[in-house]
């Protein structure tokens, strides 16, 4: 079996170097992708007058029929042709004969990975977004039940303010519509055709470039040969925009770790999502909430090992830029699996209001009765220092702020009246926070009213 460019060369691979060069084992997934991409090629050939009518005719057969067998998952790939594309060229040439070779006329493997692997970024973004947008929308829907909820806030997880529960849940949603830009962003990085850049200084045949981004579907050429080859940015983008979204569902996750516990007590995630103990009979374990945030780590590392990759190469194409290929297919694989599981798993919540509102009472008020002494004049930090002086000795006595009677509060000044004690209730206090965006019953609705109208709700 002859290698295409044993002309050059003495002597045989060593078989040494053909499995540890093969990238077919993985990049057999763009195999799709590469189908199509020949497809149109093919077409530019005949353009160009590179290839005749009849011959054009029986080499979409040919690539056609490769495609069926690919889609019934029939054709067998060779670790001796090294990666998916020559795998498909040979096939080619088995069913049509020595002309299948002029298919790789004006093109490179150079600018042909590349392509292939822009192609299939730009599918599986639609699917991670699309799966952002179901989340999104299960958020949404959580805070819609839960509007009424109000539990604790919590800053270096001490317990800080009082929120609505909706709140929180639209935050969430806040940051994985950011995330869904982001992912916007990477499509459109790599929503530019790289084909006919060749092997590093473009091609020297007729190729309508033009004719084949608007035949793959691409929205603009890449612009200069060296950097169209030698330039994985687009896909370092994609595993960033994975990365930080990860990152955002990871936290999520922790919060509802925490939340789960017998400490918290917040939420019962539903049991079919839970696993158990081999000794402990009692135990209900976050097992894939835990998994969650592992598996964050991987789309960290993914993101370094390429950026590793890349930070030493020279302009324009090496053979290293194999490496790109299995953390981008881990990455989307990942997170496509983490969507999938975490939007049933949000949607069998079980919330548990008592505990949550219990959580929000006591010296969470706090903030609120010094600013009821700035609004009677008092300054902040003048304010502060009376309500943070009433707190430690209330912790002193082993009494919580609900429990405090006007006589004490006077003691520490003279500004406090009666109505100070009505502010001594966790809903009274989240909705007196009636800044745009913030946590009162009415600044929610509204943050609910456009979120639902965002999602289509």
């Amino acid at each position: 079996m002859q290698k295409p460019w044993e002309g050059r060369f003495r002597e045989k691979t060593d078989e040494l170097v053909e499995e540890f060069t093969q990238s077919v084992s993985f990049d057999q997934r763009l195999a799709l992708q590469d189908i199509r991409q020949n497809l149109a090629h093919l077409k530019a050939l005949r353009m160009a007058g590179i290839v005749s009518e009849e011959e054009e005719k029986l080499l979409r057969k040919g690539l056609e029929e490769i495609e069926q067998e690919l889609k019934e998952n029939r054709m067998e790939f060779s670790k001796a042709w090294e990666d998916v594309h020559m795998n498909i060229e040979r096939r080619l040439i088995e069913k049509v004969g020595e002309v299948g070779g002029k298919i790789h006329t004006a093109r490179s493997r150079n600018d042909q990975v590349v392509t292939d692997e822009r192609l299939f970024i730009k599918e599986e973004l639609l699917k991670i977004l699309e799966g952002l947008r179901e989340l999104r929308r299960t958020l949404v829907l959580l805070a819609d039940r839960t509007v009424d909820v109000i539990v604790v806030s919590y800053t270096h997880l001490q317990r800080a303010q009082p929120i609505r529960l909706a709140h929180y849940f639209l935050a969430y949603r806040e940051a994985l519509l950011v995330d869904a830009m982001r992912f916007a962003h990477a499509y459109r990085l790599a929503d530019s055709l790289p084909l006919g850049s060749g092997a590093s200084a473009g091609v020297d045949f007729p190729i309508d470039r033009f004719f084949l981004a608007r035949e793959l579907g691409f929205r603009s050429l890449t612009r200069n040969s060296l950097y169209a080859v030698a330039e994985r940015d687009f896909i370092l983008e994609v595993l960033y925009a994975c990365a930080v979204c990860g990152m955002h569902l990871s936290r999520l996750s922790e919060d509802l770790i925490l939340w789960s516990s017998e400490e918290f007590g917040f939420v019962s995630l539903p049991d079919r999502f839970c696993t158990g103990s081999s000794i402990m009979p009692q135990k209900k374990n976050p097992d894939v909430l835990e998994l969650i945030r592992g598996k964050t780590g991987r789309l960290y590392g993914n993101l370094f090992a390429l950026l590793t990759v890349l930070k030493g190469l020279p302009y324009a194409y090496n053979r290293d830029l194999q490496e790109d290929k299995e953390p981008l297919f881990d990455s989307l694989d990942t997170l496509k699996s983490i969507l999938v599981v975490l939007k049933p798993l949000l949607e069998g919540l079980s919330i548990n209001s008592e505990k949550t509102y219990s959580s929000a009472g006591n010296f969470a008020l706090a903030t609120d009765l010094a600013n009821y002494l700035v609004l009677k004049g008092m300054p902040f930090r003048q304010a502060h220092k009376v309500v943070g002086s009433l707190v430690a000795q209330l912790l002193e006595k082993g009494k919580s702020l609900e429990e405090v009677s006007l006589e004490e509060l006077k003691a520490f000044s003279e500004l406090f009246e009666e109505d100070a004690l009505s502010l001594l209730k966790p809903e009274k206090v989240a909705d007196r926070r009636k800044s745009y965006g913030g946590t009162a019953k009415e600044q929610v609705l509204l943050q609910l009213e456009v979120a639902k109208r965002e999602e289509g709700l």
